[in-house]
């Protein structure tokens, strides 16, 4: 038995190189980092993170979730048919395709699939090369999918806690009054790699009670599944990790809840329906929800009278050794006043040996940090401002 599921597993990882999505993935992460690097290096003639910066989130985060919730649904023995995961990665190619990265959430990608399962299932509709996949359907609902479902969005919104807000790109916008105010945007894909028990004729049944949530099969395949999981929130009406971590948290809440609901499926499939249903309209309101009540806050990142607030520290540069932080505020450099960009440099400019700066940080009390300069150092010190209206006019123009 022990032999067998050796074999098996790795039977299961070598056919994660098999599914394009293990490829596409980080071909959409590399066009995500190059055209934000395009983008801020068009707002302020500096890129804030590397090009590379996507493609080394894509994978670690995802792997340590992935295994966790593999264990789990291999331990409850929750079988999907390959049917689904077919139509899931179709979903994941075809809603990338409409460059919104948000569609690739487990809300669209699996809800899209179960519902176009059910009705390929009712009419015996199959994909070519893929016949026998769709042929082994019944004419029923597969409450397994929806608790995947569930599952995928607790991982969401535990990523997007953990790191949604991680390397959050800064970025210039008009405001409605015609002002320059900063942003905060995020555009991030991870691959979350599932073991998946599949109905086959591999593994046969190691205890009486497994699995608990199964198709009726009595023997099962594993297989490493690279599920796709999009994110993309702008913020500015708020701290972007604050703001971020908040959405992480409802996501994580509306996957709990779909969760404890989905599982009502295996006696009652209607349930799994309306389920299914409420958990990609609740994900779609979450977002409506966010972006309509970040309309409604006054621009946080805006220039102030009392100084000039950090929009973005450039990693490694002599403000992230100094743990400068988006969202503070330099009142004071140098012992000279700070009002603007032309009153901060001249200041530098003083003494270019030692930076001394007075800050008030995010919960408004006073601090201050220096630093020794050296040659080599960014002669900015790595911090990026709201720009003045003739300096961003010149950028976007």
């Amino acid at each position: 038995m022990v032999q067998i599921w050796l074999i098996e597993l790795l039977k299961g990882i070598s056919r994660l190189f098999l599914h394009p999505i293990f490829y596409y993935l980080p071909f959409i992460a590399a066009v995500l980092g190059v055209t934000r690097v395009k983008r801020e290096r068009k707002n302020f003639h500096v890129r804030a993170q590397d090009a590379y910066y996507e493609l080394r989130q894509l994978i670690p985060i995802g792997l340590v979730l992935g295994l966790t919730l593999s264990i789990l649904s291999i331990t409850v023995g929750m079988t999907v048919p390959f049917a689904a995961i077919l139509l899931i990665a179709i979903f994941t190619l075809l809603w990338s395709l409409t460059t919104n990265i948000r569609l690739m959430s487990p809300a669209y990608t699996v809800g899209a699939a179960f519902f176009t399962l059910i009705i390929f299932a009712e009419n015996k509709w199959s994909i070519p090369l893929f016949t026998n996949a769709f042929h082994s359907l019944h004419d029923k609902v597969y409450p397994s999918v929806v608790i995947l479902l569930a599952l995928m969005l607790v991982a969401e919104g535990i990523l997007i806690y953990k790191n949604g807000s991680n390397g959050s790109s800064p970025k210039l916008l008009k405001s409605k009054r015609g002002q320059n105010v900063g942003v905060h945007e995020v555009k991030r894909v991870w691959m979350l790699p599932l073991f998946m028990l599949i109905p086959g004729n591999a593994l046969h049944l190691p205890f009486e009670w497994w699995p608990v949530f199964h198709l009726g099969a009595e023997k099962f395949s594993l297989i490493l599944v690279p599920f796709a999981i999009g994110f993309h929130q702008q913020i500015q009406g708020m701290l972007p990790k604050k703001a971020i971590q908040l959405f992480g948290r409802r996501v994580i809440v509306l996957g709990a809840f779909t969760a404890i609901f989905s599982v009502a499926g295996y006696w009652y499939p209607l349930v799994s329906i309306v389920v299914a249903a409420l958990a990609v309209i609740g994900r779609e309101l979450l977002s409506l929800m966010q972006r309509m009540k970040d309309d409604t806050l006054p621009a946080y990142f805006s220039r102030k009278n009392h100084g000039l607030m950090i929009l973005g520290v450039i990693p490694e540069s002599p403000a992230n050794k100094m743990d400068l932080q988006v969202g503070e505020i330099i009142s004071k450099a140098n012992g000279a006043a700070i009002r603007n960009e032309k009153d901060f440099y001249e200041a530098l400019q003083k003494n270019r040996a030692h930076c001394k700066l007075e800050v008030l940080d995010t919960n408004g009390e006073v601090r201050f940090v220096q630093r020794a300069l050296f040659e080599g150092d960014h002669h900015e010190l790595g911090i990026l401002f709201v720009q003045d209206d003739r300096s961003f006019d010149k950028k976007i123009g």
